[in-house]
C-alpha cells in the first residue's frame, strides 16, 4: 500500500516525503518489532514515549513515522507525517492498512466490569455451535475458527487487533466477539473499528490506579456507545443504576435486558444449584450449567446479542443449554469426599459479592464457605479492604493470601485488606503468604457439605512475583490436594 493511500482517512499537520513515495509493507506501534518497509507511530504511552525510539525504528529499516513532534534530524529518504495525536490516529490507519476487517465481518464487542469474558466467549461458542465461523478476542485467550492465540490483554493494541481481525476475515469469519476493556477506550485502541452491536454488563469499581475516579471509569466505558453507528444494537443492563446512562446519547437500536424489571430480554430462577439452573427467559424454560444471579444477568445478555443478530429464541435457548462455564468462571472442583470447590475470576468487591451469595443462595446455611482470597499488587489499592469486608461477610472462614504480587510486598497487600476489618471479623481471617498454603490450609479446613472459593485468578496459570511469572494454577493445585 503507498503512503497516501494509507493516509487518506487522517487528518495530519504537516507531509515531509522523499523523492520517492514510499511503499508501506507493514505497521507498528514497538521499535523492537520494526521490520524494512514499515510505517513506524511514535505513541506517547503511561510508560514510555515512542518518539525515543524514532532513531531505532529508522535503523531497522522504517520508510515513514507519525509522531507529535518532528524529529530535529530527518532522513531524507523517509516520509514524516506530523499528527497532533499519534495514539488517536493509530486505529484508523491500522484499519485502513489491514483492509478495514470490522467492516467485512460482523463485529460486537462487550463491555463492563465483570462478565465480559464469559459473554463474550459463550457468544463465540453459541455461534460456532450454530455452524457459523467465528473469531474471539478476550481475556483467556483469542480464537480463530477455534485455533486459539495468546492472548497478552483483554483487548489488544490497535494493530494487532486489526492483525487479528483481518485473520478472521481471511479465514472465513462471519462474526467476531470481543471484549471492550475500559483501558482501549481511554487509549482509543478501538478507533477505527465499526461495530455491529454492542453490550454493556455492569459497572462497578476497579481501575482506580488507571481511571483515577469512577467518573472517568465510566466516561470511558460510556464512550464505546456513543460511538457506536446507527445501524448497531446496543444492549444494556437494566438491574445496573448506570445501564440506562451508558446508552442515553446511543445512535444505534437501544435494548435492555433484566433479572428484576421489565425489558427486552427478561429472565428469572425457577430453580438454582451450585451446577446449573433451571432458568425462564421471555416465557421460555431452559436449564443451564452456570450458576449465579449473575450469570442469569450474563445469559440475558447472551440470548439478547443472539437474538439482535436475527436467531431464532428458541434455537438460542436450546444452544445455550449446552454451554459450559468459560474457564475460571465459576468453574467447580468435587473431591471424593464430599467437599466442593469453586474458582472464579472475582477480583473486584462486587465480584466477590455475587460469586459468594450464589453460593450461599444455593447452601442456605447447609454448609460452610471457606473463602481463599488476595489483592493484585501495583493496582486499585483503594478496593483491597473493600474486598476483605465483602469476603469476610459472606463466608465462614477467610484465608487472606498472595495473587499477583508484582512489585509489591505480599504482606503489605495482605495488611490494606486486614484494614478494611474490625476486630470480631479479623477473627474469622487467616493469613498466609503463600497461596499454595492457603488452599491446602482452607482443604484441609472443609468438611463435608462445605464449599471452597478461590478467588482472584481463575483461569490464570501463573503467579507474578517480582516481575517474573511463575507457573501456578489454582484448579491445578486443587486437584492435587483432592488426589484428582
Amino acid at each position: 500500500m503507498i503512503l497516501s493511500e494509507l493516509l487518506r482517512d487522517i487528518h495530519y499537520n504537516r507531509l515531509v516525503l522523499p523523492k520517492n513515495e514510499p511503499e508501506i509493507t507493514g505497521i507498528s506501534i514497538d521499535s523492537r518489532l520494526v521490520q524494512k518497509g514499515d510505517i513506524f507511530i511514535a505513541v506517547k504511552g503511561t510508560q514510555t514515549d515512542g518518539h525515543a525510539y524514532i532513531a531505532s525504528a529508522e535503523e531497522k529499516g522504517a520508510v515513514a513515522i507519525v509522531c507529535e513532534n518532528m524529529p530535529e534530524k530527518q532522513n531524507p529518504d523517509i516520509a514524516y507525517i506530523n499528527v497532533n495525536d499519534a495514539q488517536s490516529v493509530t486505529g484508523q490507519l491500522a484499519t485502513t492498512f489491514y483492509g478495514k476487517p470490522s467492516q467485512r465481518l460482523k463485529l460486537v464487542g462487550v463491555t463492563g466490569t465483570n462478565g465480559k469474558t464469559t459473554v463474550a466467549t459463550l457468544l463465540y461458542e453459541l455461534f460456532m455451535r450454530m455452524g457459523h465461523k467465528c473469531g474471539l478476542l478476550s481475556t483467556v485467550c483469542n480464537y480463530i475458527n477455534g485455533i486459539a492465540y495468546p492472548s497478552t490483554h483483554t483487548t489488544p493494541d490497535a494493530v494487532s487487533l486489526n492483525r487479528l481481525l483481518a485473520k478472521m476475515v481471511d479465514e472465513g469469519c462471519e462474526y467476531a466477539f470481543m471484549e471492550v476493556s475500559s483501558h482501549s477506550l481511554a487509549q482509543e485502541r478501538v478507533g477505527g473499528l465499526e461495530f455491529t452491536g454492542g453490550i454493556f454488563t455492569n459497572l462497578t469499581r476497579d481501575h482506580m490506579d488507571f481511571h483515577e475516579n469512577m467518573e472517568n471509569y465510566l466516561k470511558a466505558k460510556k464512550s464505546f456507545f456513543d460511538n457506536l453507528p446507527r445501524y448497531a444494537f446496543a444492549i444494556t443492563n437494566l438491574d445496573d443504576k448506570n445501564g440506562p446512562v451508558m446508552t442515553q446519547n446511543c445512535r444505534g437500536d437501544v435494548k435492555t435486558y433484566s433479572a428484576r424489571t421489565l425489558g427486552d430480554y427478561k429472565g428469572r430462577i425457577v430453580e438454582t444449584h451450585l451446577d446449573g439452573m433451571l432458568l425462564e427467559f421471555n416465557r421460555m424454560e431452559f436449564t443451564t450449567m452456570l450458576t449465579g444471579r449473575f450469570n442469569v444477568s450474563n445469559l440475558l445478555a447472551i440470548y439478547g446479542a443472539a437474538v439482535e443478530l436475527g436467531k431464532e429464541p428458541e434455537e438460542v435457548l436450546c444452544v445455550l443449554s449446552t454451554l459450559k462455564p468459560v474457564s475460571g468462571r465459576f468453574e467447580t472442583i468435587q473431591s471424593n469426599d464430599g467437599v466442593s470447590a469453586i474458582v472464579d475470576y472475582a477480583h473486584t468487591p462486587d465480584a466477590i459479592k455475587n460469586v459468594l451469595g450464589t453460593v450461599n443462595e444455593v447452601l442456605r446455611g447447609s454448609g460452610n464457605i471457606i473463602t481463599v482470597v488476595g489483592a493484585g499488587g501495583n493496582r486499585d489499592k483503594g478496593k483491597r479492604p473493600m474486598m476483605a469486608v465483602e469476603a469476610v461477610k459472606s463466608s465462614s472462614r477467610v484465608i487472606l493470601t498472595s495473587d499477583n504480587p508484582r512489585n509489591e510486598e505480599p504482606q503489605e497487600i495482605i495488611n490494606d485488606m486486614l484494614a478494611g476489618l474490625d476486630e470480631e471479623q479479623k477473627k474469622k481471617t487467616l493469613s498466609i503468604i503463600d497461596r499454595k498454603e492457603a488452599i491446602r490450609t482452607a482443604c484441609a479446613l472443609a468438611q463435608k457439605g462445605d464449599v471452597i472459593v478461590v478467588a482472584g485468578k481463575g483461569h490464570e496459570n501463573y503467579q507474578e512475583i517480582n516481575g517474573v511469572k511463575h507457573h501456578f494454577d489454582d484448579k491445578e493445585v486443587l486437584k492435587e490436594i483432592f488426589n484428582l
